[in-house]
């Protein structure tokens, strides 16, 4: 794993917290340039992080879900990079319950957050990478999009939509220089999951460890591609 980050453009999406903010602080401290977005307000994110001695990180807000608000996206990563060469999926959002009590609007706000902003999204960056010789999309899925379990109707869904969508996107682009892996981690210490909320945090996978994953990807050689990557905790809680 020898490829340099340094100066590469990178959009990172949910990335004021949890994982994305891992993975955007790790990028950073890589030498990439770096335009991250969360729901509503999130130029606080940028301002803890230049306080923190990053540089050439920028936020803006965008809900994924939105294609008018994806294409403001990028145009704002176009001003304040110039261009892209990795995009990383990682906005997402879990509604639990049992499938009998998902309401549509449920149902609907899982699939547009998690899958079609996954769509939204990677279609923007294509049309730059396409245009620019190549470029990387790693999408951060989950374990959730194998295994399926009670009261993970939708997410279940959006997940195993997710990983079949990173697949054919990988198959239709590779032939021109953009790679694409989607990354299926187990419980992470966020607060994302209800599921283990209250169990202690100490067998979770830590956010960093996706981060490093995600870089450990992105820094592969041009000719190998890691097309998914499974991480579970090596002990999960009982």
């Amino acid at each position: 794993m020898s490829t340099s980050l340094a100066g590469k453009r990178a959009l990172v999406t949910g990335g004021t917290r949890g994982i994305g903010r891992a993975i955007v602080e790790q990028l950073l401290a890589e030498g990439a340039h770096v335009v991250l977005c969360g729901r509503g307000d999130s130029d606080w994110a940028e301002a803890e992080l230049r306080t923190a001695g990053f540089q050439n990180v920028y936020a803006t807000g965008c809900d994924v879900s939105i294609p008018e608000h994806v294409a403001g996206l990028f145009q704002f990563a176009d001003a304040k990079l110039g261009g892209l060469d990795i995009l990383i999926n990682n906005a997402g959002i879990g509604i639990f319950k049992p499938t009998a009590e998902l309401t549509i609007e449920d149902w609907r706000h899982t699939l547009d957050v998690n899958l079609s902003g996954t769509f939204f999204c990677s279609r923007e960056a294509l049309t730059r990478m396409r245009g620019a010789g190549g470029g990387y999309i790693v999408n951060l899925s989950s374990l959730a999009g194998k295994n399926p379990f009670a009261g993970g109707a939708a997410y279940n869904a959006s997940k195993f939509g997710m990983n079949g969508f990173s697949e054919a996107m990988m198959l239709d682009h590779r032939q021109e220089d953009i790679r694409v892996t989607y990354i299926m981690p187990g419980s992470v210490d966020t607060d994302f999951s209800p599921r283990t909320a209250g169990k202690g945090a100490d067998w979770k996978i830590a956010p960093q460890d996706v981060a490093d994953m995600v870089l450990a990807v992105l820094k592969m050689p041009a000719r190998t591609l890691v097309s998914r990557v499974e991480i579970r905790p090596a002990k999960p809680g009982k």
